[in-house]
């Protein structure tokens, strides 16, 4: 004798009930079958708003739910069986509307499974519809097991010839004969009563997710399966609120030695998890966990499988401190489990965050790639070879900032997780703010993001910060050269710039130093592709600014474009041995302090710019502590170089 209970989402249309079908035909070739069912998915809510209506709405609303039931029945019979059907379920329509409101919630367990044992009689199977109000004993709030048990066995002894037993869930009665419900749920405790009570080979729970997982999908993508789990720790994980499995349903099964299986209706290959009389640890690890809100306040319930080390506590408050999440109390629910008490509304970012910590390894990243372009491509070449230790997961790719894409990150993200901007986009720097505030770290080759109105860099600054996150773009100057990080390293140590030169446009410096007339030069570096969409944007010094902001505000100046004064480049007048210079040098004189410049600049053999050749970019910094320049120098361009910095940002 196999059980097998099928939940609401597993029978809510005659498609999913033809699935369902195919299930139990695969059952019924190795054994007898008990086959338990719930309402059709949203049914019991709708009996319950039914139950509190005035009686004149009653008859619409009723309608409604006799209608969805009659669809189900057009679709999966025809002709007499259809008719037969069909006043089958107006007659249990009848029953609902003439009963006590209170009782309405009964009834959608005996629309669905008088509807499923027509149709497997339909289909030639002996299937029989045993009415689970007889057979279950509801004392107080706990069920009769005695009693209870006495009745199943002598129902199905008494049928030897019946191949599947189609039982309604949920439902059971008093010692009066009063219906009864086993709580939202209970349907898979009428399975459990059952296995218990025939002593079944295996009792199967199908539902719409593939197994008890780690945590609940919906709120943590890098969520996955348990393959196994023992009775205790999947009692605590449905006591604490993991809803695939009803918590009441494991005591029979245990006290009967009966494994539970938790499978995937809409993927029954899948191996799903095995609920059994598996072994404690000496030492626990963690299982899974689960999410409870009760009005202001939600809480987490981390379980392991087996006794954890008085030290949990504290080092998960620490860690959960460094995440900026607040927590009231973290606390033993017993040995195995850790109860972690939050406000309303930091139940989700916790979760996140604790499910990283126990079953996340620390190399683990999530990667939200916008923009597939050159740099976007070659880091999905790069991350597609990188070391399997690493494991940076790629979780989506978008080209565009696409609201969908960002909904759908902050509803995803891992505790460790990073947003990667490789557009060129001059807007989505607006959801960096949103995006650090979310807890996930950026970077940026996105130099547009970079340059933006001083204000709104210093907020995306201001916001990491507060966040604990990173906002990192060393690719936006130099590509790969560590050029950002070398005058970071000199601000941070209050080591004063008092100049800088740079050799920043790879375009501008090809063309120059070519030895080809500029016309020429121009054309032939569009071709390679060099130049921006409008060259102009190359020659009138619009690129060389924005890469002279960010490598301003990284040194601590808060410069704006208009802070800067542009030579734009006249071709008629380039002359041999000029460099296109972005410049930035301190003068008390000037209103902050320093004097920014980008022109053509005439440079000879002792300056550092004159071995600059091709797209290769070139700094030269002096500072206080060090009057001697750094000079710092080396190819500018090309997609992997950028992507390997990007890398490197994402990875450091």
């Amino acid at each position: 004798m196999e059980v097998l209970k099928f939940g609401g989402t597993s029978v809510a249309n005659a498609t999913a009930i033809s699935r369902v079908l195919d299930i139990v035909d695969a059952a019924r070739s190795r054994g007898k079958v008990a086959l338990v069912c719930s309402a059709i998915s949203g049914c019991t809510d709708e009996l319950i708003a039914l139950s509190a209506m005035e009686p004149e709405e009653r008859e619409r609303a009723g309608k409604a739910i006799l209608d969805r039931h009659n669809a189900i029945v057009n679709r999966l019979f025809t002709g007499k069986e259809r008719k037969d059907v069909v006043q089958t379920v107006l007659d249990t329509f009848k029953d609902l509307m003439e009963a006590d409101p209170e009782d309405y919630q009964t009834f959608g367990e005996l629309f669905s499974t008088r509807i499923i044992a027509a149709k497997l009689r339909c289909d030639g199977v002996n299937a029989l519809w045993l009415d689970s109000r007889d057979l279950i004993r509801i004392s107080g709030e706990s069920v009769d097991k005695p009693v209870t048990y006495k009745r199943i066995a002598k129902a199905v002894s008494d049928h030897p010839e019946v191949e599947v037993f189609v039982v309604p869930g949920f439902i059971g009665s008093d010692a009066t004969g009063h219906v009864r419900t086993l709580g939202r749920g209970g349907s898979d405790q009428t399975a459990s009563l059952f296995a218990a009570a025939l002593g079944a080979d295996d009792l199967q729970i199908w539902t719409d997710v593939p197994g008890i997982m780690t945590t609940n999908p919906k709120d943590v993508r890098s969520a996955r399966t348990i393959p196994q789990i023992s009775y205790d720790a999947a009692f605590t994980l449905a006591a604490c609120g993991a809803k695939v499995l009803y918590a009441p349903a494991v005591e029979p099964a245990r006290e009967a030695g009966i494994n539970i299986r938790i499978l995937d209706t809409f993927h029954p290959d899948l191996p799903g998890t095995v609920v059994g009389p598996f072994p404690r640890r000496e030492r626990g690890s963690w299982v899974g966990i689960a999410c409870k809100k009760d009005g202001a306040d939600s809480k987490l319930c981390l379980v392991a499988d087996g006794p954890l080390d008085s030290s949990v506590p504290g080092e998960l408050r620490a860690r959960l401190e460094r995440a900026n999440i607040v927590t009231r109390s973290i606390m033993f629910g017993s040995e195995d489990h850790i109860l972690i008490s939050l406000d309303h509304g930091d139940e989700l970012e916790a979760l996140r965050t604790c499910h990283y910590i126990c079953f996340e390894t620390d190399d683990a990243v999530d990667v939200f790639l916008a923009g597939e372009g050159k740099v976007g491509r070659a880091l999905l070449d790069i991350i597609g070879k990188t070391d399997n230790r690493i494991n940076v997961r790629l979780v989506a790719r978008h080209e565009c900032e696409d609201e969908a894409f960002f909904r759908e990150m902050f509803a995803t993200a891992s505790g460790k997780a990073v947003f990667v901007d490789c557009t060129d986009s001059e807007t989505i720097y607006k959801w960096y703010v949103p995006v650090l505030e979310a807890g996930i770290n950026v970077v940026s080759s996105n130099r547009r993001a970079l340059s933006v109105p001083y204000a709104e860099f210093a907020l995306m600054k201001r916001t990491a910060r507060r966040m604990r996150r990173f906002l990192r773009y060393e690719t936006t100057v130099g590509a790969a050269l560590p050029i950002l990080d070398s005058i970071n390293m000199s601000t941070n140590s209050a080591d004063e710039i008092l100049s800088i030169e740079a050799v920043v446009s790879c375009t501008l410096n090809y063309i120059l130093t070519s030895g080809l007339p500029f016309e020429e030069a121009l054309r032939k570096a569009q071709e390679i592709g060099l130049t921006e969409k409008d060259p102009s944007m190359d020659l009138g010094g619009k690129d060389a600014v924005r890469k002279l902001l960010i490598l301003a505000r990284e040194a601590g100046i808060p410069l704006e474009e208009s802070d800067v004064a542009i030579e734009p480049v006249d071709g008629s007048a380039v002359q041999t041995g000029q460099r296109f210079v972005a410049s930035i040098e301190k003068d008390t004189s000037a209103p902050k302090g320093y004097r920014a410049a980008i022109r053509l600049k005439t440079v000879g053999p002792d300056d550092p710019a004159w071995n600059v050749r091709g797209t290769d970019n070139m700094i030269s910094i002096r500072s206080a502590f060090h009057p001697s320049p750094l000079i710092i120098q080396g190819a500018g361009e090309g997609a992997k170089m950028a992507a390997s910095s990007v890398l490197n940002d994402i990875l450091r």
